[in-house]
C-alpha cells in the first residue's frame, strides 16, 4: 500500500502571497478553480493502492481547512489527515516528527510534495521508475529542466546520465552546477526515516556541544534539500526521474496566475466538465475559462483566455476580463475591464473601470524558462506585476488600478498606478 504526504507550512510563509494569505491559507487558495492542494489530492487518488494522504503544517486548524478536509473525504473516498506541528520544522523535520502517523499500517513507500508547486505530478511513472532504478528501496526527486541563469535559484542535481542516480545535490548554488532542478515532489521509502535519523541526532549532539548559544534552534528543524539529499547523494540511494512535462512554483500572486493557466490547459484532459464552453445565450468564451455554477454572467460578457471566475461572482454587460481570478462574492460592474489581476473576495470594481496588471510570465522563447520570483521592489520602486486587490475593496467607476496591490477593505476615490494601497 502507498501514503502521500502533503506539505503545507504555515502563517509565516507565503509572505509572498499577501494580501491573498491574510484571508485564506495559501494551500487552499483557489488555482483554477478549485483550492491548490486539491490538485495534488487529485494527482494521489489516481494512483492505485492509495490509502491515505496526510497534510502537514504549522496552521491552527481552522474552519475553512476543517471543512476543505472534510469535503475532500467525501469527494474522493481516501482517509485525508491534518497533522499539526508544534513550530516550523521545515521539510524533513515534519515528516521525522510524524513518522509513526506516516508509517502505520505498513506502506511499503509514501509520495512526498510541497504544496506550493503546481505540476503534471506523474506519480504512476515514478513508481514504475523507482521500480527499475536501485534495488527498489531507492528515493525518487522528481526534476525537470531550468534554463542556466534560473537553475541557481532551485536545488540543482547532477546525474549519472546513464543511471540516472543523483551524484550530486546543490541547494541554491552560486555559481552553475546543473540545469536539472528539484521539483519538490520525492517517492521515499520508510527507509529514509533512518537517514533523517541520523542527522536528528547530529543535531542534537551539536546543540548539547554549543550550550544552547542558540536558545532558538531545534534538532527537529530538518531540511530534506541541505541536510539529506546532500549527504545521500552520490551513495547509491538517490535517483532522479526527469518530467518534460509542465511544473511551476507557486510563490507569488502572480505565479497563481501562470500555474491556473497550467491546470486549466491540463483540465481539456482531466477535467473537461471544469471548463466553459460558448453556447448561446451565456457569455463569450475565448481559450480555457472556468466558470462556478454559482456565478451570474451576462451574456454580452467576454472572458478569457485563462480566467478563473468563483462562486457567487457578477458580471455586468460588455465586461472584458482575460488572464485573471476572480475570487468568490466579487462584483465587475457593466463594461469593466480587468487583465492580468486577482480580484479579492466580495471586491467591488465600478462601471468603465480598468484594473490591469503586467504578467509576470516566464521567457515564452525559452522553453526551460521557469517564472521569476519577483522581488517586490526594485531600484526603490514597486516592480511592476499583476495587480492584486484584497477582498472587500471598491473600485468605482470610470478609474485606472494599473501594477498596484491594495490592502483589504479599502474604498478607493481615485486612480492609482505602480503602488501598494495601505
Amino acid at each position: 500500500m502507498l501514503k502521500a504526504v502533503i506539505l503545507i507550512g504555515g502563517p509565516q510563509k507565503g509572505t509572498r502571497f499577501r494580501p491573498l494569505s491574510f484571508e485564506v491559507p495559501k494551500p487552499l487558495f483557489p488555482v483554477a478553480g478549485v483550492p491548490m492542494i486539491q490538485h495534488h489530492i487529485e494527482a494521489c487518488v489516481k494512483v492505485p493502492n492509495m490509502k491515505e494522504i496526510l497534510l502537514i503544517g504549522f496552521y491552527q486548524p481552522n474552519e475553512e481547512l476543517n471543512r476543505f478536509l472534510s469535503s475532500a473525504q467525501q469527494e474522493f473516498r481516501v482517509s485525508i489527515r491534518y497533522l499539526q506541528e508544534y513550530a516550523a520544522l521545515s521539510t524533513g523535520g515534519g515528516i521525522y516528527h510524524f513518522r509513526d502517523q506516516i508509517l502505520s499500517g505498513g506502506p511499503e513507500a509514501f509520495f512526498v510534495m510541497n504544496a506550493d508547486v503546481c505540476s503534471e505530478f506523474p506519480l504512476p511513472e515514478m513508481l514504475e521508475f523507482q521500480k527499475e532504478h536501485g534495488d527498489g528501496r531507492s528515493f525518487v526527486i522528481q526534476g525537470t529542466t531550468a534554463n542556466r541563469k534560473q537553475s541557481l535559484n532551485y536545488g540543482c542535481i547532477v546525474e549519472n546520465q546513464d543511471t540516472n542516480e543523483v551524484l550530486h545535490y546543490v541547494e541554491k548554488p552560486s555559481t552553475f552546477v546543473s540545469d536539472i532542478i528539484n521539483c519538490g515532489i520525492y517517492l521515499f521509502t520508510p527507509e529514509i526515516f533512518h537517514h533523517i535519523g541520523l542527522v536528528f541526532q547530529k543535531h542534537q549532539r551539536d546543540l548539547l556541544l554549543e550550550e544552547q548559544v542558540n536558545g532558538w534552534q531545534r534538532a527537529e528543524v530538518i531540511r530534506l534539500e541541505q541536510d539529506i539529499f546532500t549527504t545521500l547523494a552520490g551513495q547509491g540511494k538517490l535517483y532522479v526521474y526527469t518530467t518534460n512535462r509542465f511544473w511551476s512554483q507557486i510563490k507569488s500572486a502572480g505565479s497563481a496566475i501562470y500555474a491556473s493557466r497550467l491546470y486549466l490547459s491540463q483540465y481539456h484532459k482531466t477535467h473537461p466538465e471544469r471548463l466553459a464552453r460558448n453556447r448561446e445565450g451565456s457569455p463569450v468564451i475565448i481559450g480555457n475559462v472556468y466558470i462556478h455554477p454559482t456565478a451570474a454572467i451576462d451574456p454580452t460578457a467576454v472572458l478569457g483566455p485563462n480566467v478563473s471566475i468563483g462562486k457567487g461572482v457578477s458580471i455586468g454587460a460588455g465586461v472584458r476580463v482575460r488572464e485573471s481570478i476572480i475570487l468568490h462574492g466579487a462584483t465587475l460592474q457593466d463594461h469593466c475591464c480587468v487583465l492580468n489581476s486577482i480580484v479579492g473576495w466580495d471586491s467591488t470594481i465600478g462601471k468603465w473601470a480598468r484594473v490591469e496588471g503586467t504578467p509576470s510570465d516566464p521567457n515564452p522563447n525559452d522553453p526551460y524558462a521557469k517564472i521569476d520570483s519577483e522581488t517586490l521592489f526594485r531600484d526603490g520602486k514597486l516592480t511592476p506585476s499583476i495587480t492584486i486587490l484584497g477582498c472587500n475593496v471598491s473600485i468605482p467607476s470610470e478609474v485606472i488600478i494599473l501594477n498596484s496591490i491594495v490592502l483589504p477593505h479599502k474604498d478607493l476615490n481615485r486612480s492609482f498606478k505602480n503602488q501598494i494601497i495601505l
